[in-house]
């Protein structure tokens, strides 16, 4: 039997939710994917140009996860697509993250 489990994508540190995500710029559509390994895909349609798909990623998850921007950190990655943020107090949780936070409750 394997017990090896792949490293999360997010975790909570206290009431802040700590993602890492592999971010798609110059997209078709502001999406929310599924996981690559230890990151969360997300796609912006904002060009990656000195940073500015990272401030519009941080916009397009302030509404999604119902938090103002100035409640979202980037922490590394502004302008790679290799990032980690933290979300403070989330109001809302993606599908996706939902799922993924109570399948860790449950191992």
């Amino acid at each position: 039997m394997n017990t090896n489990k792949s490293p999360s994508f997010c975790h909570w540190e206290q009431d802040t939710l700590v993602l890492n995500i592999l971010g798609t710029p110059s997209a078709k559509q502001d999406k929310i994917l599924k996981p690559r390994g230890s990151q969360l895909k997300v796609s912006v349609t904002a060009s990656p140009e000195g940073g500015k798909a990272t401030d519009y990623m941080v916009k397009f998850l302030s509404k999604e996860f119902g938090v103002k921007k100035s409640a979202i950190i980037v922490v590394f990655g502004q302008t790679s697509i290799h990032k980690q943020i933290r979300i403070h107090s989330p109001q809302k949780l993606p599908l996706i993250i939902k799922q993924h936070l109570g399948q860790l409750n449950q191992s």
